[in-house]
């Protein structure tokens, strides 16, 4: 079957009781069980059977399985956030004594996650240049358990080369961890490109409309132990696991998640494409654009399409926060790949936070604005941009 034909008619582990046709939501904490036998192998993990919704849930496992099925993945575990898909990876991976090699280009609180919290537990970030793989090669050591990406960049849309970056680590050992959240785990095949460990924030396209918190981890079983430690040490012990309620609602949107993302994906160049004739007033800055200095690596690596995130840049921060608040049809918020079409300015919220000379080390300017593109008509969204800016 087709990836959308998938994404529909995953079968249930088991038959539903009434034969429903979506996924019930069993909003169950404990599950009985025939015999004491039973109960122990299921504890054990010598069967598969729900025994605690802390660490396991139908609901749950059926997206996990859906994921699963799309992503060709050995083992996916679902949480309650895209943060948590990320630290619950990187502490599986890591220790007390060990690095991690990543780059200064990363969400704000992946970066502080990196540097500031695993950092108080024994673990070093060390940052560079992932696409010089000179400098990625000369930060690796002994200590190094990984290294750790974004596939596009937020907000400074920079793509690297997944596969140079592969045999880079998997020279040493090493698995390369990638968060795909930019571009959806449906239209690409990063495990052909080298990428051992994926992790999305499922809030974003996945949820359908931001209707719910979710992340997942994608684990290709090439790194040994790794899938063990998330599901019967992590997950029993940091309590992260998804609600069976946003379980109902992702699946859900992972159903329409196709035709959604489509419909964004082509706002968004159409948009970028008509913003380039604003020349003057603002500089778009779109990986969909064949003049993007990384268009022709994005079309090798994820497909035709560039995601639904464009940043453009006006003369100054005054001149964008003037811009936002002109903003009529465009929601000032944060979050990316709602329906609807957001706009936020990253260097004074999502990385506000952060010194002068920690943004330029991040190359975060202060004369950027972020945009994520939903699934109004394209002619709106061009109109209201225009009209902020007049």
């Amino acid at each position: 079957m087709k990836r959308q034909t998938q994404a529909i008619h995953t079968k249930y582990a088991r038959r539903d009781a009434y034969d429903a046709l979506s996924m019930p939501v069993y909003n169950a904490v404990a599950f009985e069980f025939d015999d004491a036998k039973v109960m122990a192998d299921a504890f054990t993990n010598r069967i598969d059977a729900p025994d605690y919704s802390r660490v396991e849930n139908p609901t749950v496992t059926y997206l996990e399985q859906k994921v699963k099925t799309l992503t060709g993945a050995a083992n996916v575990t679902a949480l309650n956030s895209g943060m948590a898909a990320i630290s619950n990876t990187l502490m599986a991976l890591s220790g007390a004594g060990k690095n991690i090699v990543t780059s200064r280009h990363l969400f704000g609180n992946t970066l502080g996650l990196l540097t500031n919290t695993l950092g108080r537990f024994g673990v070093e970030a060390r940052l560079c240049d992932l696409t010089n793989l000179d400098e990625v090669s000369n930060n690796i050591d002994e200590n190094t358990c990984c290294i750790f990406l974004e596939i596009m960049t937020n907000p400074q849309l920079e793509v690297a080369d997944l596969s140079m970056l592969a045999q880079t680590a998997h020279s040493k050992g090493l698995p390369l961890v990638a968060d795909s959240t930019i571009i959806p785990f449906t239209e690409t095949r990063l495990h052909a490109l080298g990428v051992d460990i994926e992790v999305v924030s499922s809030t974003k396209y996945l949820s359908g409309g931001a209707t719910s918190l979710g992340g997942l981890i994608i684990d290709y079983g090439t790194t040994a132990g790794f899938n063990d430690r998330v599901k019967f040490e992590l997950l029993f012990n940091l309590g992260a696991y998804m609600t069976p309620q946003v379980a109902y609602m992702q699946t859900l949107g992972l159903e329409t998640l196709n035709a959604r993302y489509r419909v964004q994906a082509t706002n968004a160049l159409q948009l970028a494409t008509r913003l380039q004739t604003l020349s003057g007033q603002l500089t778009v800055n779109y990986v969909g654009l064949e003049d993007n200095p990384y268009h022709q690596l994005a079309v090798r690596q994820f497909g035709p399409t560039a995601g639904a995130m464009m940043t453009i840049d006006l003369p100054s921060q005054e001149a964008c926060f003037e811009f936002i608040n002109r903003l009529r049809l465009i929601r000032r918020a944060t979050n990316l790949f709602d329906n609807k079409t957001l706009a936020i300015h990253p260097a004074s919220t999502i990385f506000g936070n952060f010194n002068e000379s920690e943004l330029q080390a991040m190359d975060v300017k202060t004369t950027t604005i972020r945009l994520s593109i939903g699934l109004e008509d394209v002619d709106d969204l061009f109109d209201d941009i225009r009209q902020a800016l007049e």
